[in-house]
């Protein structure tokens, strides 16, 4: 997010931005809201969709393994490493100009995903797409840390957001499972356009301007520092899960680490930094920010490969598949409109806590399901996992942005997105690799082609592909044999999730002591 109206240090100067006209009044509250939500909703579904595209994305464009590992986390790596810088810039130019501007951005690069016509256009589309919704994503906490003072409308506004993108994880599958059952592939990244246009069209007259009139200049040795620092260490670990060590990988870390170092090195001296590392320093605020980092990364590096277990293993349809993974999404909605409420009643601590538990123990159960298991197993949960999320994501929300003045609700915002993004592409990375690299190791049957054995190890949907060009039984035994390795990847990644999950449980149990959610307006 950004990295709004700050207290600037050793200078005594408070810059604060007016509360806009569209914002003062109830009603201006909550329209407002609305159009963030829209785009929340916009991120949300771009993202589930192409897990479900992903089969015929494959059989079309032919990507080997690692070049759909990077078609899967490229967004999430170039998201990450330009969210503080992107935030810092809508301080500078307005919020609301970055987000309206990122919509348009979004929308346009969209088309291109569609009509992307090789693996290597496809990575850099998505690439392209990950800078647009850098742009996109900044502004909507930090809108909803100023606009709304109560921190009890606060926290609903912040569930509201919450339930918004799970609400976006279940539209996208239904909606995708529809389109690609009627159309090519392309087709799900365009069903971004309309909401987009919605969003330009409603936030130009409902959403307020918020910017820190004197932010100071936009630091671009940071910029490009943080980017290289993200990529660079995200890349070596992708690299390392997938070939073991290498000496690519360990300049990338490298680089990645001294990137990283002179990025704080150099925000510890500015005036007006990019991230106000101070922010650290609050312990409440580095607990939130780490079990969202964890929570996101136990749980994305399977819900990418969850869509082609459904598809590929299962045999079900676009549509059945989007449609098997509602729970998760209805689960994280409504317990996401009652996160904090519950977080005053008991405590903070505790409902995160439990939240990740919840989430970790179903991980763990999606461990015993193999292709012949029944819908009510996975189902059951999925809704688990889509009831800690929501309690435990929408709590660190509000914890991540009521542990700091509201002056600094933009770097805060940041930290929060960016460890959410950043999870995500670890997960993918390290989780995805795990899967791959049990699924590679699967004995191929005899008689089998060598190019065909080939295409088999790189994707399951490789292997799906071949095994209809092998007469009888060849294919049916490659098929059989290469879902099973690839069930059994998936179980090794859900084994790991669920211990990083209970673990950060944990952590956070410890971390957020004490924490408790603001009762009073703040004066």
């Amino acid at each position: 997010m950004t990295s709004t109206e700050q207290l600037r240090a050793g200078k005594g100067t408070r810059t604060t931005t007016a509360t806009p006209p569209a914002a003062a009044g109830s009603r201006g509250r909550w329209l407002a809201l609305s159009v963030l939500v829209l785009a929340v909703l916009l991120v949300a579904v771009d993202a589930t969709v192409l897990g479900l595209a992903t089969p015929f994305l494959s059989e079309d464009l032919q990507p080997s393994g690692a070049q759909l590992l990077w078609i899967g986390d490229v967004y999430s790596f170039v998201i990450a490493g330009l969210l503080v810088s992107m935030g810092s810039l809508g301080d500078r130019i307005g919020r609301k100009r970055l987000l309206l501007t990122g919509a348009v951005a979004f929308g346009a690069v969209s088309v291109l995903n569609a009509y992307a016509t090789s693996p290597e256009m496809m990575i850099v589309a998505r690439a392209l797409l990950g800078v647009a919704g850098a742009t996109l994503m900044p502004s909507t906490l930090a809108l909803i840390r100023n606009i709304f003072q109560d921190p009890k409308e606060r926290s609903l506004a912040i569930g509201i957001w919450g339930a918004a993108a799970s609400a976006g994880a279940a539209v996208g599958p239904v909606v995708g499972g529809f389109l690609l059952n009627h159309f090519w592939w392309g087709s799900v990244f365009l069903i971004n356009l309309p909401v987009m246009a919605l969003l330009v069209l409603v936030g130009v007259k409902l959403l307020p301007e918020s910017k820190n009139p004197v932010a100071g200049p936009w630091d671009l040795p940071s910029v490009g520092l943080s980017l290289v620092g993200v990529i660079g260490l995200v890349y070596a670990v992708k690299e390392t899960a997938a070939y073991g060590p290498t000496a690519q990988a360990g300049v990338a870390a490298l680089l990645g680490a001294g990137a990283l170092w002179l990025f704080v090195r150099r925000q510890l001296t500015l005036p007006a930094p990019l991230l106000d590392m101070r922010l650290f320093r609050h312990r409440g605020f580095s607990g939130a920010v780490l079990a969202d980092l964890l929570t996101v990364f136990g749980l994305s590096g399977l819900v990418f490969f969850l869509s082609q277990f459904l598809q590929l293993v299962q045999g079900r349809d676009p549509l059945e598949a989007g449609l098997a993974e509602l729970p998760a999404a209805l689960g994280a909605v409504a317990t996401g409109l009652l996160a904090g409420r519950a977080a005053r009643r008991f405590s903070v601590r505790s409902v995160v806590t439990g939240g990740l538990a919840a989430i970790g123990l179903a991980l763990g159960a999606l461990a015993l399901i193999d292709q012949d298991s029944g819908y009510p197993v996975l189902g059951a949960a999925l809704l688990v996992v889509g009831v800690g999320a929501g309690f435990s994501f929408t709590v660190t929300a509000d914890v991540i942005l009521s542990s700091v003045p509201k002056e600094q609700a933009g770097s805060a915002s940041a930290v929060s997105e960016t460890a959410y993004e950043l999870g995500a592409a670890l997960g993918i990375a390290l989780l995805g690799s795990i899967v791959t690299g049990v699924y590679r190791g699967f004995p191929v049957p005899e008689g089998v082609p060598a190019p065909v054995a080939e295409a088999a190890h790189e994707s399951l949907g490789g292997a799906v592909e071949a095994a209809g060009t092998l007469p009888g039984g060849a294919g049916e035994q490659l098929a059989a044999a290469a879902q099973g390795a690839f069930v059994d990847g998936l179980h090794m990644a859900s084994l790991v999730g669920a211990a990083v999950l209970l673990a950060t449980a944990v952590a956070a149990w410890f971390l957020l002591r004490g924490q408790q959610l603001a009762d009073h307006v703040e004066h």
